[in-house]
């Protein structure tokens, strides 16, 4: 049991960070948050001088996924803010949600935590010491707290390769971490290392001012756009309950049916980006420009690099490159948490193994949790907040977590499945989808939405919610940390993605013909016979 105080510990004030301040304070706990910048926001607060270790995005980075879904589940996004939003823009939500839930007041800043060890009572307590420094002032201390939240995010260290003559390369070398502005790059010839999204943004940056900007993959990639049908954005399209339930169990075929609207948008063998994986079975490039910048000849696709010359890059095809001036690794980063002994939190080649992805399956007592250490296939920020939520109500006894052995069996079952799924490569076993790893959670402490209840009380609702975007508000519909305001942020969630557009005033013909009409109707009926066949045969499992 916690001491009366419970204090938690909460090592970082970024996406994962703040979300876990919050849910703290909802279950009454203390949160003393440190966070070595003078910022929140983490890597998201674009910084033009960065601590040594410290990831941050490039200047012109836009978030992948849209508002709407990538917003904590109880503060939806302000309606002007745009549906993809630039990285400024995304670190004002947060200090709208740190403000208006009072979370800053539990932030240390220029204060990191140098080490995380077991307290001397740790085998009755499950008390955790923390030893942290003022970045500036230098000064140390050690602090006693109940439980640790590690919220520093899994892009910790920079991951790159060892390729044969890079050494001997004369000119300029460095990771897209380093990477912040296009300036400098002017009448450069630019070779970018890495199939990644980090790699696709550097590339469409670059190539607006770069001399000839070559972009580097060892097994190519599909790449999807952010805008989908009608404008919307893509994940609002294509992320919910039923298409999930039909990739599922029709694979195959839907694989196929997304990668034919790829190739239709441009033939992904013709620019020389088609990988030998299928869509599902790897996470896409996510970038709208790319192809427009292939198609004017500002980049070009090379095959896999070979070797490094003082001035050119041979490649695995027998093709070469004169003059390069500048070599940037987009070679993504590895996971790792110097204040923590590696007995503590064991690594192993492709990950961090943790029970659920959050906590460490050797460890007597289930007061410490990893957050956010996955790469996530949709967006982080909801999927960090469940998390936090399912460790408050461990840290409080609420959930209990089983053996070290189930533990340890329930990570290489969730290895192997990953390894069936994806193809395999440094990050494959880490990939998270977001809706099923939320609804895993979900059941944990009894928040997923209950549709059976659901449809018979609220179809209109049941219907939004099977066939309609997964939001995150669908998570504070019922159980604990209930929000009296989820149905109606789902019902106008539509409105806030239409608002930002609404910068001048046209005139618009509704479609009011009669067969438009009528296939919404039936539509509408097909979709109520399915959910209210799931409630018949789900109560009959029952």
């Amino acid at each position: 049991m916690m001491s009366e105080t419970r204090r938690v510990a909460v090592i970082g004030a970024g996406a994962s960070g703040l979300t876990a301040i919050k849910c703290c304070l909802d279950d009454g706990l203390v949160p003393v948050c440190f966070e070595r910048t003078d910022s929140i926001g983490g890597l998201w607060c674009y910084r033009d001088k960065r601590l040594k270790g410290q990831t941050s995005v490039m200047k012109s980075t836009v978030t992948n996924s849209s508002k709407e879904l990538m917003c904590y589940s109880d503060f939806p996004m302000p309606k002007h803010f745009a549906n993809c939003m630039h990285n400024s823009q995304l670190v004002k939500y947060f200090h709208l949600y740190a403000d208006h839930f009072n979370l800053k007041r539990h932030i240390k800043h220029q204060t990191e935590v140098l080490s995380v060890e077991k307290a001397d009572d740790y085998s009755t307590s499950g008390r955790w010491k923390v030893c942290h420094r003022h970045v500036r002032a230098g000064d140390t201390d050690t602090e006693v707290f109940d439980a640790v939240l590690v919220c520093s995010g899994s892009q910790t260290d920079i991951r790159v390769p060892e390729f044969e003559g890079l050494k001997d390369f004369q000119g300029k070398v460095l990771h897209t971490n380093d990477y912040q502005t296009a300036d400098g790059f002017e009448d450069k010839t630019v070779l970018i290392v890495g199939m990644g999204n980090s790699a696709g943004d550097c590339a469409v940056d670059l190539s607006r001012v770069a001399k000839q900007v070559f972009l580097s993959t060892r097994r190519g990639s599909w790449v999807a756009p952010r805008l989908s049908e009608h404008g919307l954005p893509m994940d609002l399209v294509r992320v919910n309950r039923f298409k999930m339930f039909l990739e599922k169990h029709f694979r195959c075929v839907c694989e196929r049916w997304a990668e034919r609207k790829l190739n239709a948008r441009f033939d992904h063998t013709l620019y020389r980006l088609k990988p030998d994986h299928g869509f599902f079975s790897y996470q896409s490039m996510l970038n709208d420009d790319l192809p427009s910048r292939i198609l004017t000849g500002s980049v070009k696709v090379k095959d896999d690099v070979r070797r490094f010359k003082k001035s050119c890059v041979e490649f695995v095809d027998g093709s070469t490159e004169q003059d390069v001036d500048a070599v940037i690794l987009a070679t993504g980063f590895t996971t790792d948490f110097p204040f923590l002994d590696k007995n503590l939190l064991k690594r192993e080649v492709n990950n961090v193994p943790l029970y659920r992805l959050m906590f460490p399956p050797d460890l007597d007592r289930g007061t410490l949790a990893v957050i956010g250490c996955f790469q996530p296939v949709g967006s982080l920020m909801p999927m960090a907040e469940m998390q936090c939520r399912v460790a408050t109500r461990v840290f409080k006894g609420l959930v209990a977590l089983p053996d070290s052995t189930t533990m340890w069996a329930d990570i290489r079952q969730r290895q192997v499945m990953a390894a069936a799924a994806m193809t395999p490569t440094q990050r494959y076993t880490v990939a998270v989808p977001q809706i099923p790893y939320m609804d895993e959670l979900g059941r944990l402490i009894g928040c997923c939405p209950d549709f059976v209840t659901t449809f018979l009380t609220d179809p209109i609702l049941a219907i939004k919610l099977w066939f309609g975007p997964v939001y995150p508000y669908s998570y504070r519909l019922c159980g604990p940390g209930k929000w009296q305001g989820a149905r109606e942020a789902i019902v106008t969630a539509m409105d806030r993605v239409k608002a930002p557009f609404n910068t001048r005033s046209v005139s618009a013909k509704k479609d009011h013909s009669i067969i438009f009409g009528l296939w919404q109707g039936i539509w509408a009926c097909i979709s109520a016979f399915i959910l209210g066949l799931m409630a018949v045969v789900i109560s009959g499992l029952i």
